[in-house]
């Protein structure tokens, strides 16, 4: 049966540390630390753009639908009749549309279920709708009213089709019932280019665009009349708009006549600034809601592949916090287990190097037994703080080193010597790879099977000074490195061989990484153009998202992941913030949540 705690006529459960799940406003008394603690969730996003996956091909002025997670975006300038498929996580070719064009009106409730409408063949406009249903399009009823540039909304099976440009600006409104457009009441005010790719048949929003110059007028569609509605307040056209009716809708990027990054947020009233767009950008598609929306492709200066999330306001962000700091400061080090229970050994501070090894429980970090061979430039493998390897280091080293949870005992050495590796699995079945013998770069791949080490397939790329991860010996990842400059490339090991899949978005050594081959999370080091790097990549199996940079810029750093999403825990500690100047403070990825402490007096 729980222990309970009566702290001034109320009962709370006992517990030793944090209870593992926390609920919103959960309270309890913390008998360790004899205080009471209620949990909050203290951060929440004020709604911002984030860096996702880019589409195989650049272009603009296609047509977009679906939700942040399912996904199509289709035609446009210069590929007319491509069409591409997002799942979440990756962009996939699908069928070509059986009528290329640009500036067609798209809708649709996922990347299963679509309609593009209207939009220009080369020299004449088009009445043409097509019809998705996951693996083909096929013709359906014409439009009305031929014509480009305008905007759609609704499911496949009950759209609505607005404005555009025949010879002329124009406020034709059509609705889609499954089989045929049926024409209805203009707009009061007739403009092409404008936001408005969202909504449903009797409840729609459009907000800018262009009749003879650029607007900032809304109207609003409510089935039966459009109604006038307060401006935006950026006047511009080629916008891209997202939102699920009349009421709550999102607009971002275009020509005002500059090209613009603005972001308004509709309320169903007003409209209000949000945070910019990363890129400014105009003519590219957007879908979703006002709170989880994808901005794709566009123009620049060029066609592009840009995509964009929009993580609405309220929404849990997740981020670098601080943690506690190690009790010696090091770089070059190396780290093993997860953010609650992670273990920090050898590196080198400010240029003695160190055997000390340290023990994180969640909050603090406690010395424990050294190793038995102070290194730096060390390999560190193990899911948790009480089985972990440490491989190589200092000089080129083959010493290998096993960590009980008590003690460090010498085991079977590697093949090959080598410093600056990186390794990924536990103490029972690691790997580790690359590094440095000097004055080469080595490409020497080792597998460990709990007592002894073998050789197999090489890496593609000799480096040195990168990031690696992995569960096991059957799959890995490395990233990063010098060879002898910063790299991005990224390489994927399956248990046999090593394939190059894709790159880091910043080219980096001195990196810190932890995860699996399917997700990892890597931060800091050193680009080719900047001493000190503090950005975050998030690998989702396929490609590297940008994420939340660390609080402090770093390289030489140190980590440990429980890392399985993009939305579980890492660490990163230790590293150099500056030449010479190495620090102990810990950063923690995790979701913007607190536990608080409250005054039992």
């Amino acid at each position: 049966m729980a222990d309970y705690k009566t702290i001034h006529g109320v009962n709370l459960r006992d517990y030793t540390t944090d209870p593992d799940t926390l609920i919103e406003g959960q309270v309890w008394y913390d008998k360790t630390n004899k205080v009471v603690q209620f949990f909050h969730n203290s951060v929440t996003s004020a709604g911002s753009w984030r860096t996702e996956v880019s589409v195989n091909t650049a272009r603009h002025q296609g047509g977009s639908s679906g939700t942040t997670t399912s996904a199509l975006y289709t035609g446009g300038v210069p590929d007319r009749a491509i069409s591409e498929s997002w799942n979440g996580s990756a962009w996939t070719e699908v069928g070509d549309l059986n009528t290329g064009r640009q500036g067609v009106f798209g809708s649709g409730a996922s990347n299963t279920q679509a309609i593009v409408s209207g939009g220009e063949l080369p020299g004449a406009n088009s009445a043409l709708a097509e019809s998705w249903n996951g693996s083909s399009w096929t013709e359906v009823g014409d439009l009305n009213t031929a014509r480009r540039i305008g905007c759609g909304g609704g499911p496949y099976t009950a759209a609505i089709a607005s404005g555009g440009y025949t010879s002329t600006n124009v406020g034709n409104t059509e609705t889609w019932n499954g089989s045929a457009w049926t024409e209805v009441a203009d707009m009061n005010t007739g403009r092409r280019n404008m936001a408005g790719n969202s909504g449903t048949t009797t409840s729609q929003i459009v907000a800018g665009g262009k009749t003879s110059g650029v607007l900032a007028n809304s109207e609003s569609w409510n089935g039966s009349a459009w109604t006038e509605t307060a401006d935006l307040n950026d006047s511009r056209e080629t916008l891209g708009n997202s939102g699920a009716d009349n009421t709550a809708a999102l607009v971002a990027g275009g020509e005002s006549p500059g090209v613009t990054a603005n972001t308004e947020l509709w309320n169903g009233s007003s409209w209000a600034e949000q945070n910019n767009l990363n890129t400014a950008i105009y003519g590219g598609g957007t879908t979703g809601t006002n709170t989880a929306s994808l901005h794709m492709s566009g123009y620049i200066s060029t066609a592009s592949a840009n995509v964009e999330e929009w993580v609405g306001a309220g929404a849990n962000v997740f981020s670098w916090s601080t943690g506690g700091d190690l009790n010696t400061a090091r770089r070059q080090g190396a780290g093993a287990g997860i953010q609650t229970a992670a273990l920090s050994f050898g590196g080198v501070n400010p240029s003695a190097t160190q055997a000390i090894t340290e023990s994180y429980n969640g909050s603090s970090w406690t010395e424990v037994n050294d190793l038995n061979t102070a290194r730096r430039d060390i390999i560190g493998t193990g899911a948790t703080y009480t089985a972990s390897l440490a491989v190589a280091g200092d000089g080129g080293t083959q010493l290998c080193e096993n960590w009980n949870g008590t003690n460090w005992t010498e085991v079977a050495d590697t093949n090959e010597g080598r410093k600056y590796g990186a390794g990924g699995g536990t103490n029972t079945s690691a790997l580790v790879f690359g590094g440095n013998t000097p004055p080469n770069n080595i490409t020497d791949t080792e597998s460990w099977n709990g007592s002894s080490w073998t050789e197999v397939n090489n890496l593609n790329t000799g480096r040195h000074n990168m990031a690696g991860s992995g569960a096991d010996n059957t799959a890995c990842l490395v990233m990063g490195g010098n060879e002898p400059s910063p790299s991005a490339k990224t390489e994927l090991w399956n248990g046999s061989s090593w394939t190059e899949v894709g790159d880091l978005n910043s080219p980096r050594a001195g990196l810190g990484g932890k995860g699996s081959s399917t997700a990892t999370l890597v931060f800091g080091g050193s680009p080719p153009t900047d001493n000190y790097n503090a950005a975050t990549e998030d690998w989702n199996g396929t490609s590297w998202v940008e994420l939340s940079d660390l609080n402090t810029a770093r390289l030489l750093t140190s980590g440990a992941a429980g890392y399985t999403s993009s939305t579980t825990a890492a660490l990163a500690f230790g590293g150099e913030i500056a030449a010479g100047t190495v620090q102990s403070a810990t950063e923690e990825w995790a979701q913007g949540t607190t536990v608080r402490s409250v005054d039992t007096d």
